[in-house]
C-alpha cells in the first residue's frame, strides 16, 4: 500500500512510474546513505556515486520534503 502510494504521488512523470514494487524497492529505498539528525530536521546524504539522486531529488520535492 506504501509503494502504491509512492508510486501515484511521488512517482508521477517519472521513468517509475508504472515500476513494479521490487524495481522502486532497489532504486530508491535500499540505498546505502548517512543519516543526520538534530531538533528539528532529519537529512540524508547520498554517495556521490548514486545513480538515481535526480529521481530522488524528484520524489522528495514531489512529496513536499524539498
Amino acid at each position: 500500500m506504501l509503494l502504491e502510494r509512492l508510486r501515484a504521488l511521488g512517482l508521477a512523470g517519472t521513468e517509475l512510474a508504472r515500476a513494479r514494487a521490487g524495481t522502486i524497492r532497489l532504486k530508491l529505498l535500499k540505498i546505502g546513505a548517512v543519516v543526520l539528525r538534530n531538533t528539528r530536521r532529519i537529512q540524508l546524504r547520498l554517495s556521490s556515486s548514486y545513480p538515481d539522486q535526480r529521481l530522488f531529488g524528484q520524489v522528495d520535492h514531489a512529496l513536499g520534503s524539498g
